[in-house]
């Protein structure tokens, strides 16, 4: 009897020991707080309604040495800043509040040449720069407002300074263009450096070129929702999506032709397509690609995707906010579902996992949110909404189908990485290159900030902060940089009819005290609510 219980005992650890999650968390918050200059600001942001503790989301993440990269975009009031960090050897865990970046001045909503309005997914390169997209937006919905135009910004981590700001051009949009995602894609040197930019909503891909400041626009069906794969069941919420389209993005390691193979999907999709970087980069090529751009197999049913990722040994992960899961691919393998696997799934701590990043350590980064009870239903601020959890990329993948070891073809060759059955092509057109081959080793060549020539970056003066434990950050001496617009001489409407109620100091738009206020349109789309549940 006594032996009988012993392995009773054994079975029920081995069963315990199964069920442990692989992702661990590292960090979380019942609501978001902010490293606020001293209390006294921080409590009449709060009497102002210029910061609203539970009016904050967070949306993306990305790690570069000490610093964790926290996003919340500015969906409705009380968002004091955007684009925010944490300081991992101060805090490696529990609820810190977030550290504005690179400062409070750089987080003002509608100061369009210093400033940042709204940010989702950012990414670091290899060459310490920090690629942010800013959709120059206030609010949500029919309170959406355009107050500056979509812009990239790039900041040289090592010394937390902007190195360039560029704006999209207008070919490079259209009234219904929505784009939260970017992909960068690094060549031989820094200078030789891309950015990929999906528009969810406008259904295009635009490429920017570091090194010629320039952008283009791409446009496919490929990149348009699948009608059928419009309806979406997450945290036991029905909602039908039938009009998002391209959305997560990830970059192959370079391949034996030198350039790297994207792949991406529509968010209304289950669907993965390709295309090679060669096409992206070359901007000649944009109205004779069509063909280049290829389809492969379905997911699987309950497999929409916003993230993904993909190592430089080629293993690819992405959310799947249906399954509040984490899934695997490696790209050594065809892709069909039965060489796809789960490296973590909790219906609890992992609704919604809005973000997947891989760091320069092969440390997996996931971030969930619980977004769909906060844009349809309503959080409980009593319990713990938002959760940041990391992991070795071998711990996740091991076990699974995506545990393998490629054999490297040698240099220059390249090997069919899909059968005749798993990559769609057409008649009379080269394949895309899609043999994994070892990854061409990377040194990064020493580079001179390059600064764009329309921006000047003008550093305010700064106070230290109170506590020590913040010595990293700067903070401005007055409350102007965080309090919206209401100390910088801007006010705008956040409800209303979303047609450009917004004004510069008693102005309208325009050119006034340096800043631009951009004439497009304020609300892009009637219900276009559903853009930011991703």
């Amino acid at each position: 009897m006594r032996q009988f219980v012993t392995v009773l005992a054994l079975a029920g650890l081995c069963a315990m020991a199964g069920a442990v999650s692989k992702l661990q968390e590292r960090y979380n918050w019942k609501q978001l707080d902010f490293v606020f200059p001293n209390q006294r600001l921080k409590q009449q942001a709060l009497a102002s309604g210029d910061y609203v503790p539970t009016n904050g989301l967070p949306v993306g993440i990305e790690r570069w040495e000490n610093k964790l990269f926290v996003s919340v975009p500015r969906w409705k009031d009380g968002i004091p800043s955007t684009l925010n960090y944490i300081d991992m050897n101060a805090t490696p865990s529990g609820s810190p509040p977030l550290i504005p970046y690179p400062d409070w001045a750089s987080n003002v909503a509608g100061d369009c040449a210093n400033g940042l309005s709204t940010v989702y997914r950012i990414k670091a390169d290899k060459c310490g720069r920090l690629w942010v997209l800013d959709t120059g937006t206030v609010g949500i919905g029919n309170t959406t407002q355009q107050l500056c135009p979509y812009a990239l910004n790039i900041f040289d981590l090592k010394t937390n300074r902007k190195l360039r700001r560029y704006e999209l051009r207008p070919e490079d949009t259209n009234p219904n263009t929505f784009i939260a995602n970017i992909a960068i894609d690094m060549g031989r040197s820094c200078e030789d450096t891309f950015a990929y930019m999906s528009d969810e909503l406008g259904y295009g891909l635009i490429a920017y070129s570091f090194e010629q400041n320039k952008s283009w626009r791409f446009a496919h069906s490929f990149f348009f929702p699948d009608p059928l794969r419009g309806d979406f069941n997450v945290a036991g919420l029905n909602f039908q999506w039938g009009e998002e389209g391209i959305f997560g993005m990830s970059l192959s390691p370079i391949q034996a032709d030198g350039f790297r193979t994207m792949y991406f999907s529509p968010l209304a999709s289950h669907r993965e397509f390709m295309v090679s970087t060669k096409v992206l980069r070359d901007e000649a090529g944009v109205e004779e690609s069509f063909h280049q751009f290829q389809y492969l197999k379905e997911r699987g049913p309950n497999a929409h995707t916003t993230s993904r990722v993909m190592s430089e040994s080629g293993l690819q992960l992405f959310n799947l906010i249906d399954q509040n899961a984490v899934g695997c691919w490696h790209s050594s393998l065809p892709y069909s579902p039965e060489y796809h696997g789960i490296v973590d799934r909790d219906d609890v701590e992992l609704v919604f996992p809005a973000d997947v990043k891989i760091d320069e350590e092969d440390n997996v980064w996931v971030i969930s949110d619980r977004m769909p009870v906060f844009l349809i239903a309503e959080l409980d601020y009593s319990d713990v909404n938002f959760r940041i959890f990391s992991a070795p990329l071998s711990t996740l993948v091991s076990g699974t189908v995506c545990d393998v070891q490629p054999s490297f073809p040698r240099a220059g060759a390249v090997q069919p990485k899909f059968g005749e059955n798993d990559l769609a092509t057409f008649p009379g057109t080269t394949l895309v290159p899609t043999g994994y081959t070892q990854p061409i080793s990377y040194t990064p060549t020493s580079y001179a900030p390059t600064t764009a020539p329309v921006t000047k970056y003008a550093s305010p003066a700064y106070d230290s902060p109170a506590s020590p434990v913040y010595t990293t950050q700067q903070f401005p001496t007055t409350a102007k940089a965080y309090h919206f617009n209401k100390y910088h001489g801007v006010e705008y409407q956040t409800h209303g009819n979303g047609q450009g109620n917004y004004h510069h100091g008693g102005h309208d738009h325009g050119h006034h005290g340096g800043h631009h206020y951009w004439n497009g349109a304020a609300n892009r789309k009637q219900d276009s609510w559903k853009q930011y549940f991703y």
